[in-house]
């Protein structure tokens, strides 16, 4: 591998190497016994870097070993996120100390309208609803949960891991304390979309060793996947008529609460096909047309200085007989995928080319979702763009059918209350 020059970063902080330190230790163990007592240094490191709000020399670690070492990278970058989304806390109960460990939990819904998707607070009956159903179909016997108050749009969660971490904090206390969360006080707005995700926040506590979650429980375990999937379907059909008095007018479809960070990692994947869906039902219902009177135009997009990266794919919709771009949707790619194809562990679980076990090309599944959604005329632009944004709104430029970049903008007779979706 090229060395990097001596000028090509900037001189990483003592605190900075010492957590290069101990993720490349972690990568190089010969043993398990090894690896557990280098991540339990650097665990600790990270501990003290969150506690006292240090996401800079985090940060700094992150991008100077991305540069260097992708081996330590992962390591580092699992052991932060693991870091901030779990921990254990100490208990006191008439002098008797009891230890606890901590799980934040996030519960994505997928959601789909014409209109607006609502976020911010949940009245107090919903909440206490949602949390019976939280600890009826998932948790395991003796644990229990804390659900935040709020539900979250993607603009709205933890933005860096010290504010990950001081959320797990603040409701694994409440919860173990059996204390109340308040409302967070102001929430940032967020933008709309035609298919978006909302997030449940909960932690989940349990004595020290003990089981999370249902699927865990001694008794279950040899069928935990069977558990999981029945865990799954019970949330589901428990939760959705609650859910749908949240998001009043909206298509919603629930996830597996998970961790935090695998289930906003699953949730941003699964809404991808969904804005597909709900964009071509959008255009048809609003300009009366058939989806195979409309025209898909696919490309993709990368920085500038990525050496021919793609980071995600851009479709615009036309009109048939017409160039002009209409709407847009971003499909952006995630861990292994890229433009070579994603591995059968990704979409083709359950998606669509799920009996072909070749690997599929992000391309081709976004080409299978617009064929399923009746879309049926599409151009595939080769050449590779310049992710660039509208300096006036900020929204994303898609390529037009004959490759210039383009403001997705509605026909000027569309119907009045669908024009701030673009």
């Amino acid at each position: 591998m090229r060395r990097p020059s001596k000028d090509s970063s900037p001189k990483l902080s003592a605190e900075s190497q010492r957590l290069v330190t101990y993720a490349q230790a972690v990568g190089q163990a010969a043993s398990r016994v090894e690896e557990r007592a280098w991540e339990h240094s650097l665990d600790a490191q990270l501990q003290k870097l969150l506690k006292t709000g240090h996401q800079d020399t985090i940060d700094a670690t992150l991008n100077q070993l991305f540069k260097e070492d992708l081996n330590a990278y992962d390591v580092l970058m699992d052991c932060v996120e693991a870091i901030s989304e779990s921990t254990t806390l100490t208990i006191e109960h008439d002098g008797v100390s009891q230890q606890y460990d901590v799980l934040l939990v996030a519960a994505p819904v997928l959601a789909w309208t014409r209109f607006a998707i609502a976020s911010g607070a949940i009245p107090a009956d919903i909440l206490q609803t949602l949390s019976a159903h939280f600890g009826a179909h998932l948790l395991a016997d003796g644990a229990r949960v804390m659900m935040a108050p709020t539900l979250y749009s993607i603009d709205q969660l933890p933005r860096s891991h010290v504010e990950t971490f001081g959320k797990t904090q603040k409701l694994g206390q409440a919860a173990v304390k059996g204390t109340t969360i308040k409302t967070d006080p102001k929430t940032p707005e967020t933008a709309p979309f035609l298919a978006d995700t909302r997030y449940l926040l909960a932690a989940v506590v349990a004595p020290a060793g003990a089981p999370l979650f249902r699927w865990q429980m001694p008794a279950l375990q040899t069928a935990y996947a069977t558990e999981r999937a029945d865990a799954l379907e019970q949330w589901r059909a428990q939760v959705t008529p609650t859910i749908n008095r949240l998001l009043p007018g909206c298509g919603v479809e629930l996830l597996l609460p998970e961790a935090y960070y695998m289930a906003c990692r699953e949730a941003d994947k699964q809404i991808r096909p969904v804005s597909i869906r709900a964009a071509v039902h959008y255009l048809t219902h609003t300009l009366g047309l058939e989806p195979s009177g409309l025209r898909a135009v696919i490309a993709g997009f990368g920085e500038e200085a990525a050496d021919g990266q793609i980071d995600e794919y851009r479709v615009a919709f036309t009109q048939r007989n017409t160039p002009d771009v209409m709407y847009g949707v971003v499909w952006p790619l995630y861990g292994q995928e890229d433009e070579d194809g994603t591995p059968p562990e990704g979409p083709l679980q359950g998606g669509i080319g799920a009996q072909d076990q070749r690997l599929i090309t992000p391309v081709e599944e976004i080409v299978a979702h617009l064929n399923a959604a009746g879309v049926t005329q599409i151009k595939k632009h080769s050449e590779r763009y310049v992710a660039e944004f509208c300096d006036d709104c900020g929204a994303p430029l898609f390529a037009d059918p004959v490759g210039e970049l383009a403001h997705a903008e509605m026909p000027e007779d569309t119907p009045a209350g669908t024009e701030h979706f673009h």
